[in-house]
């Protein structure tokens, strides 16, 4: 249903099914169609299994997206989002992280809904503010047998989120939707001020007695001016330190880089006394800028860092694999109405190669690019 409302919304299909089809998972198929509900014509999306799917650890899906040749900030949220699940399946559970295995929230379906909304959201890149959640009742049967409902999973990922309770025998915040939301949202609110601009809604497969089954999302801007970080598509998140080491520096600027940075970077400045220093900045997108600030303060000495809004004007971007003489190699090409698209080989795919086949990596970028041309 998310990846549905944010489809209706006016997210491009095409970006759910590049991010899915980065992913090495398959025996499945997409499917977008359209449902009514109560008089609204919502969009439904589904995932239609084909083939047996393995039961998959948290370790191996955490892995999988690691690997995955993801936009950076696509595969960060998407780990974060699996990692509040896995977490909540661990302490339902009693075991370790890495030892949880998922059944229901496991399959193909719960790993294309997670990446594929991770994949809109940064689309998008605004701020996520969540309403509070209704609780539904009763008991479902699941792999480990019959579950009360709200799912104890769904209920450990929503620690902190506001709630409230439904006279109605039904799931209605599964724990996949529960982990999606509480790793997006900022804060929740019953109806932020904000002036609405564009509305989706997701449709839900059943039929609700006393409601229609929809997910609703609503774009819109913060008043105030453009100012304001709530209404900012990106953000900068920079601090200055006079007592950081090279090593830790770069440190800190990886750990940016996994908490979900789209670019991070260190200029040399002077401070007060003429005391040489750095500026550790980073660019985020607005739902990821909190993560990031928090990375700063985690791996400097920094005591407060500064957020400044920023409007961001980019390339479309997609990264497709070629073939050369030293193995496949991938291509990152940013096309738009900007001029001639602009391709770039993915260096460390370059460098793994020309130390395979001991040449120098210019002649891996130069084969790559000319393949990419045709």
């Amino acid at each position: 249903m998310t990846i549905a409302a944010l489809l209706d919304l006016g997210v491009p299909l095409l970006v759910i099914e590049r991010a899915v089809a980065a992913l090495p998972i398959e025996g499945f198929h997409l499917h977008r169609g359209h449902a009514h509900r109560s008089g609204i014509v919502a969009t439904s999306f589904d995932v239609h299994v084909e083939a047996p799917q393995p039961e998959r650890t948290y370790g191996s899906i955490d892995a999988m997206l690691a690997a995955a040749p993801l936009d950076p900030p696509v595969a960060a949220l998407a780990r974060r989002i699996f990692r509040r699940l896995g977490e909540a399946e661990a302490a339902v559970h009693r075991i370790r992280l890495e030892d949880v295995h998922f059944h229901e929230v496991g399959a193909v379906d719960a790993i294309v809904d997670i990446v594929g909304a991770a994949a809109a959201i940064v689309h998008i890149g605004a701020e996520v503010v969540g309403s509070p959640l209704p609780m539904g009742r009763g008991f479902v049967k699941a792999r480990h047998g019959i579950l009360p409902l709200p799912p104890p999973a769904a209920v450990a990922c929503l620690r902190g989120v506001p709630t409230y309770g439904v006279d109605l025998d039904a799931e209605l915040v599964t724990p996949t939707g529960a982990a999606i939301i509480s790793a997006l949202a900022t804060r929740f609110e019953r109806w932020p001020t904000f002036a609405p601009d564009r509305i989706g809604f997701g449709a839900g497969q059943r039929e609700l007695p006393d409601r229609p089954n929809l997910l609703r999302v609503v774009l819109g801007t913060r008043s105030g001016g453009e100012e304001s970080l709530g209404s900012a598509s990106h953000v900068i998140v920079e601090a200055n330190v006079d007592d950081l080491t090279g090593e830790v520096a770069g440190h800190a600027i990886e750990a940016l880089f996994a908490a979900g940075a789209l670019d991070a970077w260190a200029a040399p400045i002077t401070m007060k006394k003429g005391r040489p220093a750095l500026t550790i900045a980073a660019l985020a997108a607005a739902p990821q800028a909190d993560a990031v600030a928090t990375a700063l303060l985690r791996e400097t000495t920094s005591i407060g860092l500064r957020k400044i809004p920023v409007a961001r004007t980019e390339r479309p971007r997609r990264i497709t694999t070629v073939k050369t003489a030293y193995g496949a190699i991938r291509v990152k090409i940013s096309e738009g109405p900007f001029g001639p698209p602009q391709i770039k080989p993915e260096f460390d795919d370059c460098a793994a190669a020309a130390r395979t086949h001991g040449v120098p990596v210019r002649e891996v970028v130069s084969a790559a690019l000319a393949a990419a041309k045709g």
